[in-house]
């Protein structure tokens, strides 16, 4: 089994890696299955924020997945500072960066091991949910990622890769741009722009302008690197 997980796969066929990324594209632009897709780009987000909680020094103590698709990562530590603004920062460009973090691995051949390392950190996660629905949405999704790993070919895993990673590329940025559309139509102090407005003194608005620079930019750098 470890000799699969770590062995290097050859690329996909470039055709798949084209098709991979119009339907994971098309995932993201049209509504019906954003609004299933939406919760993995939540898994992303608040795991995003979890992660920098515990590297920042702070005490994560649980994780909520609502099927709004909205969650809430709880921690505890100092309320402002450096610690606390990079965990709040880090849930609007977590989706891109594990998807461009995602790439690295794709290049190098390690198709398998993306989808294991993938099962492990939902599994981690999974450790600090504190709601049904939440933990409902992990545990399908890393048996899907499982199902796709454990019981089919080569091909199959590479293909499901590809697409994995290019939604999670393309998925950073709408999520940006509901934020600043939910602002606008109703104004909310506990969203990540307006706590960083509040940690930092800078407008809310330009956390938006910032979440969406970010994953924009990602975004361009993972398509040059997987189709030029």
């Amino acid at each position: 089994m470890w000799q699969d997980v770590l062995s290097v796969q050859p690329d996909p066929e470039r055709w798949i890696v084209i098709a991979t990324a119009v339907v994971a594209l098309a995932t993201v632009l049209f509504a019906p299955p954003w609004r299933v897709a939406r919760n993995v780009v939540t898994i992303a987000h608040e795991g995003g924020h979890a992660l920098v909680a515990l590297l920042s020094g702070r005490q994560l103590t649980g994780i909520r997945l609502h099927s709004d698709t909205s969650g809430v990562t709880v921690s505890r530590g100092k309320p402002t500072g450096i610690g606390m603004i990079l965990t709040v920062f880090a849930g609007y460009v977590a989706p891109s960066i594990i998807g461009l973090l995602g790439i690295l691995m794709l290049m190098s051949g390690r198709i398998t091991a993306l989808l294991w390392l993938s099962i492990v950190v939902l599994a981690a996660m999974l450790l600090m949910i504190r709601n049904f629905y939440g933990v409902l949405s992990v545990v399908v999704t890393g048996a899907v990622v499982f199902g796709v790993s454990w019981f089919t070919p080569h091909e199959v895993q590479a293909a499901f890769a590809y697409l994995f990673i290019w939604f999670l590329l393309f998925a950073g940025v709408r999520p940006v741009i509901e934020l600043q559309s939910q602002r606008r139509r109703q104004p909310s102090p506990h969203s990540d722009a307006d706590q960083l407005a509040r940690l930092t003194g800078l407008p809310g608005t330009f956390w938006v302008m910032v979440f969406f620079l970010v994953n924009a930019a990602v975004t361009a750098l993972g398509v040059w690197m997987l189709l030029f």
